[in-house]
């Protein structure tokens, strides 16, 4: 099947489409939120409460998303949690004309219940994709809508930055309700309802079969392996966060600079996920996540290392087009190796390891910055993440060679082991 006979599957058509522009309206709308406390408020420790009041919803409630999405209609969760944000938006229109006192600490609230929506609505948006993405034909449909929801998360919140400065934060927000997540909510609802199917325990409470999916990803080694790769390198590897250092005190480029910085990673990242749709590592797909990795350790030696602005720029680039590549092909082991009947609870714990690193990564480069300087820091965390490359490849030998062409689930309850005969007496 080509891309053009993909996408002439209305479900799937439709599910690309909308969950595009819900990624694109709720990347903007969480940006902004930010940007108008600072606008209030003028102090930027008031970001890092507002990243705290994120995180506490967004790691405390996915798992139990994952659990619900499980056993009740993804359709209807997806559907449910985009009209709350959507609501939320219109919340906010409205606010930001009255502008009553103590309007920061609403958005606080915003924020607070908006990350808690989006804990509910990752697990449940991932099962509803592998219910319209055949599973034939994953290794097509996977890279477009990989590239597609990057590329909203990328030109969401600069689209939304623009549209602010034309329209303020009634205007925006209320564009944002009215155009953007009303038109994936229409979409979405046009999607057909399926049940979820059950095994496992699921007849258990809701944290016995938590604890069954976290058991499940443990167990399998392509799974954690790879999720481990993802935290691990964006933990030690990432210097997102020291780019204002590294523009201002060691390239000297001004903001002007910092944002070309800024924009380089997440250009790589879409270049890779494009390039994806066309050459999809499949045969090789371990071998290749590894080397990626390892190279995008290697681009953060040679960025902590340069005192050359463009060199900087090209080390950036490399290390976007090595998440990119690794983005795609974790997305296609999440796809391939989880059973149905689990998929919400294996996407929230990923959710969980996605959340942790980037969070965790941040406070990590900063203390050891810190400590170290930036310099130091951001080559001490690329040489540490090119050894846990090479850890990983001996503990996980099955994610190393695997072959997407034949990745299935493994079996939800593996077959215990047989009591060994009794001796004769």
């Amino acid at each position: 099947m080509t891309y053009k006979e993909l996408l002439r599957l209305p479900e799937f058509r439709a599910f690309l489409f909308a969950n595009t522009l819900e990624r694109f309206a709720a990347s903007g709308m969480t940006v902004l939120l930010g940007f108008q406390i600072y606008e209030l408020t003028k102090n930027p420790l008031n970001l890092g409460l507002l990243g705290l009041v994120e995180a506490i919803p967004g790691l405390g409630l996915v798992l139990f998303g994952g659990h619900f999405a499980d056993i009740w209609s993804r359709r209807r969760m997806v559907v449910t949690t985009v009209s709350g944000l959507g609501t939320l938006a219109v919340i906010m229109a409205i606010a930001s004309m009255l502008k009553p006192s103590g309007l920061h600490f609403l958005l606080y609230g915003v924020g607070f219940v908006t990350a808690g929506m989006k804990a509910f609505q990752t697990p449940a948006a991932t099962g509803l994709e592998a219910q319209v993405l055949p599973l034939g034909q994953v290794m097509k449909g996977v890279p477009l809508i990989a590239s597609c929801g990057r590329t909203a998360d990328v030109v969401g919140p600069v689209a939304a930055g623009f549209l602010w400065a034309y329209a303020g934060p009634t205007g925006t927000y209320a564009t944002l309700a009215t155009i953007l997540f009303a038109t994936a909510l229409t979409i979405f609802v046009r999607i057909g309802e399926k049940p979820p199917v059950h095994s496992g325990n699921a007849n258990g409470n809701v944290i016995q079969r938590i604890r069954e999916g976290i058991g499940y990803v443990f167990r399998n080694q392509i799974l954690v392996g790879s999720m481990a790769l993802d935290l691990f390198a964006v933990f030690f590897g990432g210097a997102t966060a020291l780019l204002p250092m590294f523009a201002t005190d060691i390239l000297h480029v001004g903001p002007e600079g910092f944002g070309l910085l800024r924009s380089a990673t997440a250009a790589g990242a879409l270049t890779a996920a494009v390039l994806a749709t066309r050459y999809m590592p499949s045969k090789n797909a371990g071998r290749v996540l590894h080397a990626v990795i390892a190279v995008f350790g290697v681009s953060m030696i040679v960025f902590g290392t340069s005192t050359w602005f463009w060199l900087s720029m090209l080390a950036l680039f490399v290390a976007g087009i090595c998440d990119g590549v690794s983005m795609v092909i974790r997305h296609a082991v999440m796809r391939l190796a989880s059973p149905e009947e689990m998929r919400g609870r294996i996407a929230a714990v990923r959710s969980v390891f996605v959340g942790s690193s980037n969070e965790l990564g941040a406070l990590q480069i900063g203390f050891s910055a810190s400590l170290l300087g930036p310099v130091l820091a951001v080559m001490t965390g690329g040489t540490i993440t090119l050894a846990i490359v090479a850890f990983i490849a001996l503990r996980s030998p099955k994610l190393l060679h695997l072959d997407l062409a034949h990745l299935k689930p493994e079996p939800i309850n593996p077959p215990k082991p047989q009591e060994l005969p009794k001796a004769a007496e």
